[in-house]
């Protein structure tokens, strides 16, 4: 019994490193990763969006076969992938 105690108290600070690695960096980012997928998926046309670029526009067109969308710019209409779009900078921009 002394022997199995032993064991599990050597492995005791490499199981707390990997749960205090879980919940503070793998587990944010799969909830982060989580919402860009679910703001590709929702988006529509007249969003204004900024792309991960830096790249601001309004969707203009939408292509659901390929997951691409159109963005009209102050220089063009450019085509994008939809995972290129950024969550987190398009909520900044549209909470202006």
């Amino acid at each position: 019994m002394e022997g199995i105690l032993g064991t599990v108290g050597q492995f005791s600070p490499y199981i707390l490193m990997f749960v205090v690695i879980y919940f503070f960096f793998l587990r944010p980012q799969m909830k982060r990763q989580k919402q860009e997928l679910n703001f590709a998926k929702e988006i529509k046309k007249g969003d204004r969006v900024i792309t991960k670029s830096g790249i601001h526009g309004k969707i203009v067109e939408l292509n659901d076969t390929d997951n691409t969308c159109v963005i009209e710019t102050g220089a063009g209409k450019i085509k994008f992938e939809r995972s290129s779009l950024s969550h987190e900078l398009s909520l900044k921009l549209n909470a202006k």
